[in-house]
C-alpha cells in the first residue's frame, strides 16, 4: 500500500509540475490590510506552487499604502518576493498623484505605470487570467 500511495504522489508531483504556465494579473484597490495579507499569500503560494508561472499585483486606489514603507503591512512579503523575475508590484501613477506620493516613499522594486486600469485592460488583451481581490 505504502508504494502504490509512493507512486500516486510521484505521478500528481509530476501532474502539476507539468503544467502549463499562466500568467495572472491581481487587482487590488482595498484599504482593508486583510485585503492586501490576503493577496500576497495568494501570490506567495502561487509562484511557489507555479514557478514557471507569471504573476502581477497592481495596486491602486484604497490600496496605495501596500507599497508605501512605513505603512505597508506587507513590506516584508513584497521584499522577500522582489528578487523572483515571475512576481511584479506595480502601482499607479494617477493614484500616487491624486495622495501626493513620490517614487521615493514606495517599498522596494515597486514599478511605477501611468494607469493602473490601462495596465490591467492590456494584460488582459493579452491573455493574462484576471483576480480581483478583496476581502470580506
Amino acid at each position: 500500500m505504502r508504494i502504490l500511495t509512493f507512486v500516486f504522489t510521484i505521478l500528481a508531483f509530476e501532474a502539476m509540475s507539468q503544467a502549463k504556465p499562466v500568467k495572472i494579473v491581481f487587482d487590488i484597490t482595498s484599504s482593508d490590510t486583510l485585503a492586501h495579507q490576503a493577496v500576497m499569500r495568494h501570490v506567495s503560494g502561487m509562484a511557489a506552487a507555479y514557478p514557471q508561472s507569471t504573476f502581477e499585483v497592481v495596486i491602486y486606489g484604497g490600496a496605495l499604502p501596500m507599497v508605501i514603507k512605513n505603512k505597508s503591512s506587507v513590506a516584508k512579503g513584497i521584499q522577500k518576493l522582489e528578487n523572483n523575475p515571475n512576481v511584479s508590484f506595480k502601482v499607479c501613477q494617477v493614484t500616487m498623484d491624486r495622495y501626493n506620493v513620490t517614487k521615493a516613499q514606495l517599498i522596494g522594486n515597486v514599478v511605477i505605470v501611468p494607469d493602473a486600469i490601462i495596465e490591467i485592460v492590456t494584460k488582459q488583451g493579452e491573455g493574462w487570467g484576471y483576480i480581483k481581490e478583496a476581502h470580506h
